[in-house]
């Protein structure tokens, strides 16, 4: 341990910091990742998560997702990105300057795979075949929080015969914050609940 530290200590303090943010994400990223493997854990985190339209042959994310990307699942892909090339390139490029705009352009790189991976896998979830009327009393979370007073959509995640579907939601009651459960009254019109908190 003793010998761990000298070698750490001796090192440059820039090279110091990017040793400390890759170790840091890495620990992070691991225990994230461990967690949503067991069910202890959700793909997003806090009230700015990933939105993305789950339609089968939706693509793109929604307008509100645009406004979502940045997550603290993401952040933590970024560092993780930034500190291990500011560490990988440390002996290539001399230059601190650039050395920090190449581990940037890694941590973006690393979110934008996160990104992708992400999608292709709620498209897998989206695939399942389901009658939507079936979600009526059922409770479900919420993913995108819900305007007060029908002033707009939300999202929620409901599980249909294990199949996760993504569905626009709105209420007649007060704001409902991501992360809230909540319970389907009726549908509206297609593929969109009326929801009310539990």
């Amino acid at each position: 341990m003793n010998s761990l530290t000298e070698w750490f200590n001796q090192l440059d303090p820039a090279l110091r910091i990017y040793w400390g943010i890759a170790i840091f994400a890495s620990i992070i990223v691991i225990i994230q990742t461990t967690m949503s493997f067991i069910g202890m854990g959700d793909i997003d985190t806090g009230d700015a998560d990933i939105d993305f339209d789950s339609d089968a042959d939706g693509d793109s994310m929604d307008d509100a997702g645009a406004m979502h990307l940045v997550s603290i699942r993401n952040v933590f892909y970024f560092l993780l990105g930034f500190g291990w090339a500011g560490v990988s390139f440390w002996n290539t490029i001399p230059n601190a300057f650039l050395l920090g705009a190449v581990a940037a352009l890694v941590g973006c790189l690393f979110v934008a795979i996160f990104i992708f991976l992400f999608r292709q896998m709620m498209k897998l979830q989206s695939n399942g075949v389901f009658d939507i009327n079936d979600a009526v009393g059922k409770v479900c979370d919420v993913y995108l929080r819900i305007p007060a007073q029908n002033q707009g959509l939300g999202k929620v995640q409901i599980s249909f015969n294990g199949s996760v579907q993504e569905l626009n939601a709105r209420t007649s009651s007060e704001q409902i914050p991501s992360g809230a459960k909540v319970r389907v009254l009726r549908v509206i019109e297609k593929k969109v609940l009326e929801v009310e908190p539990v």
